[in-house]
């Protein structure tokens, strides 16, 4: 927990865009002390949503939300956020020395170059998280990284705001933010499809429960690799267990062809990973190599 002396003083906070983000980011700051003055609000999920985790705080337009907050809160989506700076920007929404933050991880701060003559105080606070909109959130951001960039003045309280919420707070900086994001997004989302694709062929193969199945495994293979990275390879790639490997993408090919692509690239990758780490001699790994560059569309039809 922060000390008083290294708390930020209290906020009015408006949020632009009560979506599974802000709302979350929103409850999070009021259960630190700030005050959320307003919310914006426009389909009925997020006017449930705004209602259910930020009581009491009143929906306006967001010119409204903007003029009468201390900091603002910007979570929308990352395609929108350029115009939305401008337009604020240019009616004169901003206030000289008003907090913006925006929550998207694939920006830094360069987007706020619209509201250079505003004086304002650009903050870039991406939590890595995967969110539901829900109460539930804002408990998760107790153990939840925040990536964080903004101009080195403003540096000890984004990091000051992200403690208050519960979170860690994590310098990126503004040259690597797309590389940042990149890498949470091809960990996290992939993440979604490979393990959705691996129940459906569970599925096919006749488990009645395929996530009883696959929970313990996965479990164990995510705990092992965050701590051993590629020393926790296992499996018939890293064994060079070619045949076993053409027998997934012959059954593939027959059972489900839309995910043997998914299965041929990863195991070439994982092949290429596990060769350059030493745990795959290269005359192993040859016969695995030329298997695995097929085209997908190799052998349809």
């Amino acid at each position: 927990m922060s000390t008083p002396a290294e708390r930020p003083a209290r906020f009015d906070v408006g949020i632009v865009g009560a979506g599974r983000v802000g709302a979350v980011l929103g409850a999070a700051l009021a259960r630190a002390g700030h005050r959320v003055t307003g919310v914006s609000a426009v389909s009925e999920a997020s006017l449930r949503r705004a209602a259910a985790l930020l009581p009491g705080a009143p929906v306006r337009a967001i010119p409204e939300v903007v003029g009468g907050a201390h900091l603002v809160v910007l979570a929308v989506p990352d395609d929108a956020l350029e115009e939305l700076v401008a337009g604020l920007a240019t009616t004169g929404t901003f206030t000289p020395g008003q907090l913006v933050l925006h929550t998207s991880g694939a920006h830094g701060i360069a987007l706020f170059e619209a509201a250079a003559g505003s004086e304002i105080i650009p903050l870039a606070l991406h939590p890595a998280m995967t969110f539901t909109g829900t109460a539930m959130d804002v408990e998760r951001l107790q153990d939840c990284c925040f990536g964080i960039t903004t101009v080195d003045l403003a540096r000890p309280l984004a990091e000051a705001l992200v403690i208050e919420m519960g979170g860690d707070p994590v310098w990126v900086p503004e040259e690597e933010r797309v590389l940042y994001h990149a890498a949470l997004t091809h960990g996290a989302n992939h993440l979604v499809t490979l393990v959705a694709q691996s129940l459906e062929l569970l599925g096919a193969a006749g488990v009645e429960d395929p996530a009883r199945l696959l929970e313990p495994l996965l479990t164990a293979a995510l705990s092992n690799t965050l701590r051993l990275g590629d020393a926790a390879l296992t499996g018939p790639v890293a064994r060079g267990d070619a045949g076993t490997v053409a027998g997934h993408v012959e059954v593939l090919r027959a059972m489900a062809p839309d995910i043997r692509p998914t299965y041929l690239a990863l195991a070439r990758a994982t092949a290429q990973r596990a060769l350059l780490s030493g745990r795959l001699r290269a005359s192993s790994a040859d016969p695995l190599l030329r298997l695995l560059s097929e085209r997908p569309e190799d052998g349809a039809g």
